[in-house]
């Protein structure tokens, strides 16, 4: 069965129409024909046969001419006898429908003397050789007399009308699935953060049915997101306060010795705190108000680099020098930024690279540090996983959830360096 659903709904107008065709053609060609087949090639037969019985009753050279020309005339056959010549048997080659096979019974029941058929010689006539006491009989009968035209106005229009109730069935279901495909592509490019807007609801009524449900899920989930950056953004400022209070405080004692280990690690906590409100913030705001435009990606990953590099890191960077592509810039450099961050805590050197491959664009992320076990690798994709990654335990959670919302996928494997390889694919 063919994959898309146009083809197979012309394959569903298409095998009844042919079946029913078929059936036409059957009953036409197995009755109607046959019987005007066994009728024409009886009737030429039997003009032949009698022509015959004429030489036979009236023998003579001047008898025979007259017979001859009589049968010119009368019959459309062209008849000429070679008194010298001998029949020489050899098989016809068939020729399309019951004409050959209707002629030859025809002749043989009337006749009931040795002959030959060339249907191959001469495209408008059939020759027939008939052994007679006075020589060899030489028969053209016109092929015309042998069947009727109504054969070919036939298959004309059995061939002609599937072939225009095709076209008016492909226009049609063409048109319809038009509609479902725009649909596929608007959920498609909202599923990867693309918001083009509403979508026009057209097509039949279920299809319609389907994009207005389409739009009201997009203005839903639109009110949703809108929410919970408001509420976000006021969890923000609520958290970021007490926090702000502390450190102000934790600022403000007194630095004797007793006290100073326990400042120093006062202080971290808070950092720690602050550090981990704004990881869980961002994780649960996602990038969704942002919109995707046309990048440079290369552009970017060289910023990336860039910054990584005033941090201490070092990074090595490959790519081309054009690699647009439509993205949330943002969202694309927090999740290579985690990824290096996430690198560069655990090795010496780290090593960025970017290609096109096809339909997409892959970014690699090695390092020569200790790398995760094989058993390990899924389960830091989850919240919170410090023991495993180090810091918040939210980079690499935030950057898978940016890089589907994307579209593509993050996977970790071994890399060349000895560590751990993250490669993101991005679709173009």
């Amino acid at each position: 069965m063919p994959r898309s659903l146009l083809w197979r709904s012309l394959l569903m107008i298409l095998v009844p129409m042919l079946l029913l065709q078929a059936v036409a053609l059957w009953v036409f060609y197995g009755n109607h024909l046959d019987i005007v087949s066994r009728r024409l090639a009886g009737s030429v037969a039997g003009e032949i046969a009698n022509t015959v019985t004429l030489m036979q009753r009236f023998p003579g050279p001047e008898n025979a001419v007259w017979i001859l020309n009589d049968a010119r005339q009368h019959f459309n056959l062209t008849i000429r006898l070679r008194p010298d010549a001998v029949l020489l048997l050899k098989p016809w080659i068939n020729v399309p429908g019951p004409m050959d096979d209707d002629l030859h019974a025809s002749l043989s029941a009337q006749l009931q003397r040795p002959f030959t058929m060339d249907w191959s010689s001469d495209p408008r006539s059939v020759l027939i050789q008939v052994e007679s006491p006075d020589g060899l009989l030489e028969v053209e009968a016109p092929r015309k007399r042998l069947y009727t035209s109504a054969v070919y106005l036939f298959v004309i229009w059995v061939v002609g009308s599937a072939a225009l109730l095709f076209s008016v069935a492909a226009l049609f279901m063409r048109n319809q699935v038009r509609a479902i495909r725009r649909l596929a592509t608007a959920v498609e490019a909202f599923g990867i953060g693309r918001d083009g807007g509403p979508i026009r609801p057209e097509g039949a009524t279920e299809v319609r049915q389907a994009a207005a449900a389409f739009n009201r899920m997009q203005d839903r989930i639109r009110r949703f997101l809108a929410q919970r950056t408001e509420m976000l953004a006021g969890v923000s400022h609520d958290l970021r306060t007490p926090l702000t209070r502390l450190r102000l405080s934790v600022e403000m004692l007194p630095r004797t010795e007793v006290l100073q280990q326990d400042i120093q690690e006062m202080a971290a906590d808070l950092a720690e705190m602050e550090s981990m409100i704004g990881g869980y913030l961002a994780f649960a705001r996602g990038e969704g108000v942002e919109q995707a435009e046309q990048v440079n990606l290369a552009s970017l990953l060289d910023e990336v680099a860039t910054g990584a590099r005033r941090s201490g890191a070092t990074v090595t960077l490959t790519a081309p020098a054009e690699l647009n592509l439509s993205l949330r810039a943002g969202a694309v450099r927090r999740a290579i930024v985690n990824l290096i961050d996430n690198a560069s805590r655990h090795a010496r050197h780290v090593l960025l690279t970017a290609e096109a491959q096809g339909r997409s664009v892959l970014v690699t992320v090695d390092d020569d540090g200790p790398g995760i076990p094989e058993d390990r690798r899924e389960s830091v994709f989850r919240p919170f996983e410090s023991d495993t990654v180090g810091g918040t335990g939210l980079g690499l959670t935030i950057a898978r959830d940016i890089v589907r919302a994307h579209g593509g996928d993050i996977v970790l494997g071994n890399s060349p360096l000895g560590g751990l390889r993250a490669q993101i694919r991005l679709p173009v």
